[in-house]
């Protein structure tokens, strides 16, 4: 199965599948010397990790990351750095019904169809427990770009939006509440939300805004490898994904370029940014935000149809431990992509000085 690694310098390579023994990866390209919070590591593993509140599924993980190589007395060697999360609390029972049907809008029929076999337990290699290798990964590239803010939050749950521009919140705010939305009273409206459609026993979609702050100027490489471009795989690799959108977005489609054009201050600022920070592929240092839509889990406690293996349309119903809503668990997920694109061409970066 090829699609394992991502990045070109800072290389992230995932393995493991939902419930086998466990996950993990192996980052190669770290630069050697840098003295590691692994405090911080494991936070950002408890950001994302199953269980943490009563609206997202209940599975019980402690998701805690062991090191294998590439660390020598706190500090990276140079040589790659593998680590596991062990697996704990899997009953794969729970899937047993779908071992001969394939669940509408899931990964099942298309990797079936691929590869003549699937493990249908909890989706196996498609589920997005592959993400929390994702986080430490990404948590170890946010310690190498340290002088960058990664801000990412709930920005709408269904149809509540978050109306503020990212300018007037206190990002300080994101963590305070279990949706992770810096306003408390929106916050608190998702919350009700999400609450309402699980007792429902159905799912809701959001998004996801990220603001990346304090960027050096001269990020990322003409044509192929643009730097919104880059930003934009790595949100769109992300499960339950259908849409990114930087600067304007597609606001900016009806604007004309009168209204949409940055103009200059004398320091090579903008007076606006519509343009999300990035111009021609390549940073300008201006904030670059972006953001992420996420569609609603496809696994439902309702009855609906579906197809089993001999083409027969079948009713089932979902069972298991399931978010509701993904879009909370998700934040430090899009924080650790974004800052494995930012890495990687920070350390591109540092090759041509």
């Amino acid at each position: 199965m090829a699609g394992n690694t991502f990045g070109k310098i800072f290389k992230l390579t995932t393995f493991g599948e939902s419930h086998g023994l466990a996950i993990g990866g192996i980052i190669d390209g770290c630069p050697a010397g840098l003295e590691l919070d692994f405090e911080a590591i494991q936070n950002e593993l408890n950001r994302r990790k199953p269980g943490q509140s009563e609206i997202v599924t209940q599975r019980k993980e402690p998701d805690t990351v062991k090191f294998l190589s590439g660390i020598f007395e706190g500090k990276t060697t140079g040589t790659p750095i593998g680590f596991t999360i062990e697996n704990t609390n899997q009953k794969s029972k729970d899937y047993s019904h779908i071992k001969d049907v394939y669940r509408p809008s899931h990964a099942d029929y298309t990797y079936e169809q691929k590869y003549g076999v699937r493990d249908y337990r909890g989706g196996g290699r498609s589920s997005a427990r592959e993400t929390a290798s994702r986080v430490v990964a990404g948590a170890i590239a946010k310690q190498i770009i340290s002088s960058i803010e990664i801000n990412a939050y709930t920005s709408s749950v269904g149809d509540i939006f978050l109306e503020k521009p990212y300018q007037d919140l206190d990002f300080s705010k994101t963590e305070r509440n279990v949706v992770r939305c810096p306003d408390e009273e929106v916050a608190e409206q998702m919350i009700n939300k999400i609450k309402v459609i699980r007792k429902a026993g159905d799912t809701i979609g959001g998004t996801v805004t990220c603001v990346l702050k304090n960027i050096p100027v001269g990020l990322g490489e003409p044509v192929f490898d643009k730097l919104h471009a880059d930003l934009g795989k790595a949100m769109l690799s992300i499960n339950a994904v259908k849409g990114f959108e930087y600067g304007s977005g597609f606001c900016g489609a009806k604007m004309k370029g009168s209204e949409h054009n940055d103009l200059f201050n004398g320091d090579g600022t903008t007076k606006t940014n519509l343009s999300g920070g990035v111009q021609g592929g390549i940073s300008n240092g201006m904030d670059i935000y972006f953001r992420v839509a996420f569609k609603p889990v496809a696994t439902i406690i309702q009855k609906q149809k579906a197809l089993n293996n001999s083409g027969e349309i079948v009713e089932m119903q979902g069972k298991g431990r399931h978010d509701p809503c993904v879009v909370p668990r998700a934040i430090p997920i899009v924080e650790a992509m974004a800052a494995l694109v930012l890495v990687d061409f920070y350390l591109m970066n540092r090759m041509y000085q």
